[in-house]
């Protein structure tokens, strides 16, 4: 997918995302991998008391990585 695509994807998410639409824009992964991810530091995000806030940008960003193609390789191959 390209960067146009994923921001059409994704038009009606607002500019920056809770810890919850970040889950769902990832096709609604675990609690604990969403967490891992942001932690490696591998997406900008920001965090006001214990509530993550992560730009659209960045998740888009991310997506556009080799490590996120790795990864969804990876879950692909786990359900099969």
């Amino acid at each position: 997918m390209t960067r146009r695509d994923y921001e059409r994807r994704f038009s009606h998410f607002p500019d920056v995302v809770s810890f919850e639409e970040f889950r769902a824009m990832l096709g609604g992964i675990c609690q604990d991998s969403a967490r891992n991810i942001l932690r490696s530091d591998l997406i900008e995000h920001f965090v006001i008391c214990t509530a993550y806030y992560i730009p659209k940008k960045a998740i888009i960003d991310y997506l556009m990585t080799d490590h996120y193609q790795k990864y969804r390789q990876k879950l692909r191959h786990s359900i099969i």
